[in-house]
């Protein structure tokens, strides 16, 4: 039986009028899938992905350094997914997260 997923990217607008925009407000899959999530940006200094829930507070992902596109999925609190990964186009104004080998608890915002 295939479970199928549900992902959002959501709108964000960030401070000194920087936005965020997603390049698919929703995205779908099933089980086992590999997922990308994408979004466009007019500047950055890091680039942040979080998931987050309904009712519980966002949880970090991992961070993209504008400057030299290095991921990190650093955490003292936390044993992070490898399955997350993340990438920032040439003209840094495009950024991805990927999801390799997607699980129904991916499912969230």
């Amino acid at each position: 039986m295939l479970s199928f997923l549900l992902l959002f990217c959501a709108l964000a607008c960030v401070s000194f009028g920087n936005v965020i925009t997603p390049v698919q407000p929703e995205v779908f899959g099933t089980e086992g899938d590999n997922i990308t999530l994408s979004c466009n940006y007019s500047s950055a200094v890091s680039l942040q992905w979080y998931r987050q829930y309904p009712g519980l507070a966002p949880e970090f992902l991992l961070i993209i350094l504008h400057g030299t596109g290095k991921v990190s999925q650093k955490s003292k609190l936390v044993d992070l997914d490898p399955r997350f990964s993340g990438k920032v186009n040439e003209k840094k104004t495009h950024v991805d997260l990927e999801i390799s080998s997607a699980k129904v608890t991916d499912s969230a915002m």
